[in-house]
């Protein structure tokens, strides 16, 4: 049997004569028990928005992109998505264009992006098919008034006043006609035959897809796509990947990108934002511990007679450090235990039953998002206990080193 954790065990049972000190003792115990839940409950949350968003983007962009290495594009599209699509790790490929115009509609304007898509093919590498309104089996490349298919994002779909069924006028420079006037955009009449709202403002407002044929015509690409994107089974191996499918592709001049790098300054605020809440609710636990530091003189004060005597007996300075020290730290274990068991029935509630309901035109989801790791879990519980330890330091020193002598005499 370890004799100072007895003892400290001892002294945490015991009624004290001074109800102070019990209180003082439950103050600290339910200190540490809130600081421990609020951090696990906090840091799921921001787990849980970090999934969304992680999800959301790796759902809208493709993991992978390989690139021309110029405006030019790529010539041969299709024969270096089926030399990618054979590779271990990938789960789609799907050719793309890419270019910019202006959107125009009995006066409004709006520029935009025109992804020039195969969407059968873009169903296995992104989700922007699953979002647009009405579901499309494919973008037509001409519509039965004679025009060229295309489909919006909902706030592009907002700014102009359109629905589907409604024309809006496409207007580039590549190809532009020299004219007396200087030169003048291409202008091209397309029908609006969906919406699309991804969730992410960013590419709702700046976003159009239209069929591939279609694009090259109007952005005058002959047979050339501007890349090939690529959806892999690990979307985590996307750096690496990418560096691995530009040997496979054998084409000179062809870069790539990925949703990792593009986003990295996205995704370096949100470790940054969740490494300050830890710290910042850290001082919850923080507040509790110097009650530990209280509590634990208060003890020392009413057990000083105690000390002398078992000083007295032979116990040793470090001996009655000891004691005082595993008090501290069953106080910090009780407030921690209970807690971590506050903080996970309260995240186990949050998922079970999605109660906390948020505007989905703001933050793009309906339910507050919770998402525990095990991880953060280890993190909080070592942080409360280093943090409970290091209070109970000095009121352990301090009682090691007070004289038998003088503590007995003076309880006499």
């Amino acid at each position: 049997m370890n004799l100072p954790l007895w003892i400290a065990a001892r002294y945490l049972r015991s009624r004290p004569t001074s109800g102070f000190i019990t209180l003082l003792t439950g103050i600290s115990m339910a200190g540490v028990a809130l600081g421990v839940s609020a951090l696990l409950i906090v840091l799921a949350v921001m787990n849980g928005f970090e999934n969304e968003i992680q999800s959301r983007i790796a759902g809208t962009d493709a993991h992978v992109v390989l690139l021309g290495g110029d405006t030019g594009g790529v010539s041969d599209g299709s024969g270096l998505a089926q030399r990618l699509r054979t590779q271990p790790g990938v789960a789609g490929v799907a050719p793309f264009t890419y270019s910019k115009a202006m959107a125009f509609r009995e006066g409004l304007s709006e520029g935009l992006v025109v992804k020039g898509v195969d969407l059968a093919a873009e169903r296995s590498v992104t989700t922007i098919g699953q979002h647009m309104t009405p579901m499309l089996d494919s973008i037509p490349s001409q519509t039965l008034q004679g025009e060229p298919g295309i489909v919006l994002g909902s706030e592009v779909a907002a700014r102009l006043g359109v629905h589907a069924g409604d024309r809006i006028l496409l207007a580039t420079l590549q190809g532009d006609r020299a004219s007396a006037f200087g030169y003048s955009p291409k202008l091209r009449p397309f029908r609006v035959v969906g919406v699309f709202t991804s969730g992410l403002y960013t590419y709702d407002s700046s976003f159009g897809f239209t069929s591939i044929a279609a694009s090259q015509r109007f952005f005058e690409l002959g047979d050339q796509v501007t890349g090939v994107e690529v959806k892999l089974t690990d979307m985590f191996a996307a750096p690496a990947m990418a560096e691995s499918l530009l040997r496979v592709a054998g084409q000179p001049g062809l870069r790539s990108n990925n949703w990792i790098e593009l986003n990295r300054n996205l995704f370096t605020w949100m470790k940054l934002e969740k490494t300050m809440m830890f710290l910042i609710l850290a001082l919850i636990i923080l507040v509790a511990a110097f009650n530990i530091v209280s509590t634990l003189f208060m003890v020392v004060m009413e057990k000083r007679r105690d000390i002398g005597v078992l000083k007295s007996l032979g116990a040793t300075p470090d001996f009655i450090l000891r004691v005082f020290l595993f008090e501290g730290m069953l106080i910090g274990t009780v407030g921690t235990a209970a807690g971590t068991a506050l903080g996970a029935l309260m995240i186990f509630i949050l998922k079970r039953y999605p109660f906390i309901h948020l505007p989905g035109d703001v933050y793009f989801i309906e339910t507050l998002p919770v998402r525990p790791e095990a991880g953060d879990f280890a993190a909080v519980i070592l942080a409360a206990f280093v943090l409970c330890l290091a209070a109970a330091l000095y009121p352990a020193w301090q009682a090691s080193r007070l004289d038998p002598v003088t503590t007995i005499r003076r309880q006499v």
